[in-house]
Parts: C-alpha cells; structure tokens; sequence
C-alpha cells in the first residue's frame, strides 16, 4: 500500500472550541449548544456550589504518603469488589437497583447471542454477515476485555480488524466542524475489513502480520525489545483496493466503565483541550468533533481508539453492522457492510422481521445491549497502600503523565441513570486526541484526528488484563507485550516523559509498572 501524505489541517484553538458551546461565534450559530455538550443525557444541571466543591476534589494531590480519599473506588459508587476471576469485567455497576438488574442480564444475553446466517430456523438469531468479523459481540470482547492479535498461524484475527478509507475531497467534509478530515470508504470494500463470509461469500481478506524487532536500552544497563508490526490485507476476495487506501488495525479494548466515561460533562473534558499549547507543557489535546448518526448534529467524541463515536448506543450500532453484519435503527440496511460493488453480498437474504420494523435488532434490543455496556463495572483498585505503588504514583504524576491520564472527574448528575450520576471516577484519560508520533501512526484519519493522533485510553482496569484476557497485550493494535512496551511506544508529545521513564532509576521504572498493575 503506498504511503500517503498527511492531510493538511489548521488547529482549532481552545477558546474557539468553548465559543461554540456558548454559541458566541459566527461558526457557533449553526450549531445548537446541547449538540456538542450532553444531548443524549438527562443532565441535571450542577448549583454553583457543587461547582466549586468539584474543582477542589478533582485537583491532582501532591502527597504520596497515603492514598487519597476514595481512590479505591474508581468508578465510586458504581464500584465493584475485584475478583480472582476471569470474570472481572463482566459485573453490573455497583449500585445498581435490583429492579434494573434483569434488563443488564438481558442486555448480556444479547451480547453473548450467537448469530446465525439467513435464512434460518432461528428466526430470533438469523441475519449474520454476510461478511463479519465475528459470529457475536462477547466473541471480540472475549469477558468484555482486551482483544489480541494473532499468535501464530493457528489462530485467527477474530478480536482485531483493519478499518479502511481513502482521502476524500472538501465536498465530502462537514461544514459544521472545523478542522474535519474529508474520507470516504474504500469503494469495494467499505470502511472496515471482514475475514468471514457466510455459505457462497468470499471473505474480504486474511490478516497478515510481520514484526521487526527494536531494541530499545533503558538506565542501568536493561533493555527492553519492541515490536514493530507491518500489515498486509492478504488474499483479497474481491479483486484489488484502491490505490490510495489507507488501513489501521484496531484490537478491541475492554469494555468496563463505559457509562461513566459517557457521562462526563463535555464541558469538562474540553476544558483540558489545549489545541496550541497555551501552557507551553508540549501537551495539546484535541477534542474530537463528529457528526452523530443519532441526533444528526456535531457532537463530542468519547469512543474508540480515536473518539469517533458520540454515544454508546452508535458505538453499539456500529460494531452490530461492521462486526457482524445485523441491522439496527441507526445501521439499518440487511447487508451490514456489504458496498455497491459487492452485489451479490447486497443480494443476500437477510434476518429482517417485520415483527421487528424489518430490522435484525430493534430498538429495544439495542437500548437493552447499550445499557448492558453502560453498566458494566469497574473493579476496585487493589494494592493502593503498598509503598512501591505509592512511589510509582509519585512517578507517575512528576513524571507528567496525568498531562493526558487525568486522573479524575465527577460525572454529570442524570435523570433515570442512578449508577452513572454524581460520581467521582478515576478513569485516567483525558479522553482527548493526541498526536502520538510517527511510530505508533496509522496515517488514516477520522473526523479531526489526524493519521498519528489517538484518543488517550482510560487506564482503570488495565492490571488485570492478563487474569481477564489471558495476555497482556496493549496499544491500540496489541504490539505492545507489556505495560513497559506500552510506555516506550509512546512518542510525539508523550516523548518527553517516555525518555524520562527510559533514564529514570531502575527502582522508579518497576515502581511505575507497580502502580500501573494497581490501577
């Protein structure tokens, strides 16, 4: 696939971003002010007082004697006890009323189902592909944690995808946000790969990935080798891709806390963007802007690897279509995936009812996987009082890294949502776009993130990837083999801290894993 040059894009400064949501510029006057803050959220509004009192408890400390008030309960209230099990992540919010527990228990039966392809006795399952990735939703977020590329020829690419696109031209853009990267979806094989067909449809392609090996040498003589991967969209099953596609490998993170992340105040995650760094501390987060397939309007990134998802619900119905192949009310065609050049996967019966608006998922069923995925907890924080993770705090906070890993926010207060309301989590992210370097670039952009931009990750749940998941692989295309590796493929505006941690005593650097494992 031959490389490509970075799109050109003028920086939104920060003051521009709070204009729009005030609606005090010429730009602002086409947008409604609930579009980018919370429209999809029955937001009570915060008293003055409550104001102030969140702005003091969400200060970042400078005492690591002792843990700080709460920082055993991640997700507050919504909290729950961390088990042994492989089963962690797969437990209701913590103070979740009795009466709501079916419709969670429901919800994670529709994300286990697994879905059969049409036509087919199994009126209820019928509709898979006819090209996907995955059978179910719980085949790719395997105990709703971290997927994994491959190991070895034997297995196969079931957690991990290549999304595709080529650039598009201004018309393709969206007036309404500034900065938007104009793309359009590879004409043959739409804007996400699948390696599975139903009976009589080819698959799309066959993942295939090579590593390099970099040595990279830390203080006191350790080294640490990295892997870089190169990937090739092998055996394509109809016909070649267009010249200037552009592929980036996405591994499904784990799913906890997603409720609380969504009910964020938006205001408070653009308060920390920093477009042209005012502050001169090398950090300039972005907010991602995109259009919502929901509400029709510009609204606040929070999901996937670079914020281009508004909502749970469109993360959901996005996944049930590229993933899987189902329609929904905001995926609504039969097909999936399927684009015009592909006729006779378009052709192909589907698990449409009538009984379901002519959908393969309806409404309800949607909202009952949403809030299934809205209220799956976060564990406790285990080990927090050990000295060693408590220097690895102090590493981690004068190292720099709450720069991007903001350690805490208070939820807004909802209407109809006791387990996400008025809490205080430490998810630590900014949830944020950050220009992280060439070797850990894509150069395929989304909305405003640009080819080596990523969304911060939030970081609660990530010691227990390997009593979940089975493996510890992290980054957004799993070649990291370590929290270590994690931290040494950080570059462009993280490269200050990385070099830090890559000279810093050999004590401080196994204190800061220490405390990472604690999160």
């Amino acid at each position: 696939m031959p490389s490509l040059m970075r799109p050109k894009w003028t920086k939104l400064n920060k003051p521009l971003i709070c204009a729009v949501l005030l609606g005090s510029t010429a730009m602002a006057e086409t947008l409604d002010y609930s579009a980018l803050t919370d429209i999809h959220l029955n937001v009570i509004p915060r008293t003055q007082d409550e104001i102030s009192r969140i702005g003091r408890v969400i200060q970042p400390t400078d005492d690591f004697s002792t843990p700080e008030r709460f920082e055993d309960k991640p997700a507050g209230a919504a909290t729950v006890r961390a088990t042994t099990t492989a089963d962690a992540f797969s437990l209701s919010s913590g103070n979740m009323p009795f009466e709501r527990e079916l419709d969670f228990k429901v919800g994670n039966g529709l994300f286990r189902k697994i879905w059969v392809s049409s036509p087919s006795s199994t009126l209820a399952s019928d509709g898979l592909g006819p090209l996907y990735n995955a059978r179910g939703c719980q085949n790719c977020h395997l105990k709703d944690g971290r997927g994994h590329p491959p190991e070895g020829p034997e297995d196969n690419a079931v957690s991990m995808f290549l999304r595709v696109s080529i650039p598009g031209t201004p018309q393709d853009g969206v007036a309404e946000i500034a900065d938007y990267i104009a793309t359009l979806p590879e004409p043959t094989y739409g804007s996400q790969l699948q390696d599975f067909g139903v009976a009589g449809h080819p698959a799309e392609y066959r993942l295939d990935i090579t590593y390099t090996d970099v040595v990279v040498e830390l203080s006191e003589g350790e080294t640490v080798t990295l892997r870089k991967p190169t990937y090739t969209a092998a055996d394509l099953g109809y016909g070649p891709m267009h010249p200037d596609a552009m592929l980036s490998p996405r591994v499904t993170p784990q799913m906890i806390g997603l409720g609380l992340i969504e009910a964020i105040p938006a205001a408070d995650i653009l308060a920390n963007a920093d477009e042209t760094d005012a502050d001169g501390d090398g950090i300039s987060g972005r907010p991602n802007i995109v259009m919502s397939d929901e509400f029709g309007v510009p609204m606040l990134g929070r999901f996937g690897l670079k914020a281009g998802a508004p909502t749970i619900k469109e993360q959901s119905a996005h996944a049930f279509a590229g993933d899987i192949g189902i329609s929904s009310p905001l995926s609504p065609h039969g097909w999936g995936e399927c684009t015009e050049a592909q006729v006779d996967c378009r052709a192909a019966p589907d698990g449409g009812d009538q009984a379901r608006g002519g959908l393969e998922i309806d409404a309800e069923g949607l909202d009952l996987v949403t809030f299934y995925s809205r209220n799956l907890a976060v564990p406790a924080r285990r080990d927090l009082d050990d000295p060693a993770v408590l220097r690895g705090k102090e590493v981690f906070y004068t190292t720099g890294c709450i720069s991007c890993h903001t350690p805490k926010f208070v939820t807004n207060r909802l209407e109809g949502q006791p387990e996400q309301s008025f809490q205080l989590i430490w998810p630590y992210s900014d949830f944020l776009l950050h220009d992280m370097g060439e070797g850990l670039a894509d150069h395929r952009p989304e909305a405003r993130a640009t080819g080596t931009e990523w969304r911060t990750p939030p970081l609660w749940g990530i010691g227990l990837t390997q009593q979940v998941s089975g493996h510890t692989y992290f980054l957004h295309d799993g070649r990291a083999r370590s929290l270590l590796e994690a931290v040494l493929w950080h570059g462009g505006e993280a490269e200050a801290q990385r070099d830090t941690v890559i000279n810093m005593p050999k004590a401080d650097r196994d204190a800061l894993i220490a405390y990472l494992e604690s999160l």
